[in-house]
């Protein structure tokens, strides 16, 4: 797979071959006339999807081990995804007792398939790690965790699972737990407990990113105050938009910005707005983020879990009041995702901030802030407490 070589604080594109049908960045005109034919159009950058749980069908196929290769390498291949995050997510019926396990067999899962699928996956794990995956046509692969519910009150466990490869992880799910509340706790208005502060402290010390999704406003407002690195909100879109507790509201989203971090814009509909996900409500959601972050600092979050719902719970699954089945038409799997590339050059932006939302912001960010991004010294984060 080739692409150009994007340099975002520049805004240059060099060219790289290209498969004949790959989008090119030569202009605005050319990118919004794909915009009505999202089937012919290759973004010609990777894209960066910070939000997959794909992990979890991969190891309820264990038993198939081409799955990963037959079922979802074609999709991000389909999709110009050149760096993935994967996310360790442990399903309700797992906790509490065996979250731990599961987050284990998950990473095991994990490393089995990039070692299987060396030539497609590269796990990355230090500075540049995602830059010499890309450079070898592969698609770089960040481990991250969601919830943390194998933590519990033991924060030294983010050591051990970052010597297993995790390079990033948010604090809770939608309830609560040790470290913190979740985002549908927001009524209590409750900050980070203890463990969550020493949490914060331990993943910064080693180049673990600290990611806000699903944590409560009153904890994502402590996270920003006593963080000593670069914050991220792998997949959230805007309260300003609509009212729902998982969405960022804006002051949240400049302060993001502020430490240098980025916002990946959740693609399920339940967040979007009270009715019918669309492709322009994704957009206007972008649209929002970019004007209140600004453009170097949102990407992708896209959290597809239609293809898990009918896999796994027979096609519907309920959480939080959220039928995990539901989709945005157009928008179902990472094969439809350079669709974004024209509707937003439709919408004005230029070929070099389609690039930075549709991947160049989080290949910075990964590039300069996972594992030896470490907060030099491992000092102690200012401000904690419950």
């Amino acid at each position: 797979m080739s692409y150009v070589t994007y340099d975002i604080l520049h805004g240059t594109c060099v060219p790289a071959p290209a498969p004949v049908t790959a989008l090119t960045a030569g202009s605005a005109a050319q990118l919004a006339s794909h915009a009505t034919a999202p089937t012919a159009m290759q973004p010609a950058w990777p894209v960066a999807d910070a939000h997959n749980d794909l992990l979890m069908l991969v190891q309820h196929f264990a038993a198939d081990r081409d799955y990963f290769r037959r079922a979802w390498l074609p999709q991000l291949r389909a999709g110009q995804v050149g760096i993935q995050v994967l996310p360790v997510f442990v399903d309700e019926s797992w906790l509490p007792g065996l979250a731990l396990r599961q987050t284990l067999a998950l990473i095991e899962t994990a490393l089995r398939t990039v070692e299987s699928c060396a030539d497609d996956l590269a796990l990355c794990l230090e500075p540049g790690d995602v830059e010499q995956a890309l450079a070898d046509g592969r698609i770089a692969v960040v481990l991250a965790l969601e919830g943390c519910p194998a933590v519990g009150p033991d924060t030294d466990l983010l050591r051990t699972l970052s010597r297993l490869g995790v390079r990033m992880a948010s604090l809770t799910h939608f309830g609560r737990n040790f470290l913190a509340d979740g985002s549908a706790e927001d009524g209590t208005d409750g900050r980070l407990t203890r463990a969550g502060v020493s949490a914060v402290k331990v993943m910064q010390e080693t180049g673990m990113l600290v990611d806000v999704s699903h944590l409560s406003l009153a904890g994502t407002r402590h996270v920003l105050d006593i963080t000593r690195a670069p914050v991220l909100a792998t997949h959230s879109s805007c309260r300003a938009l609509h009212e729902h507790h998982r969405n960022l509201p804006d002051a949240e989203l400049r302060a993001i910005a502020a430490t240098g971090g980025v916002v990946g814009i959740n693609f399920f509909p339940a967040f979007l707005s009270p009715g019918p996900g669309t492709i322009d409500l994704v957009l206007d959601h972008i649209e929002h983020a970019v004007g209140q972050a600004g453009i170097e600092h949102v990407g992708l979050g896209p959290d597809f879990t239609k293809e898990i719902a009918s896999t796994m719970y027979a096609g519907s699954h309920v959480m939080e009041g959220i039928d995990l089945a539901a989709a945005v038409p157009g928008l179902e799997g990472p094969a439809d995702l350079p669709v974004l590339a024209g509707r937003l050059a439709a919408r004005g932006f230029s070929p070099a901030d389609v690039a930075a939302v549709l991947g160049g912001n989080l290949r910075r960010l990964l590039n300069s802030s996972i594992g030896g991004g470490a907060v030099p010294g491992g000092g102690a984060v200012p401000g904690g407490g419950p």
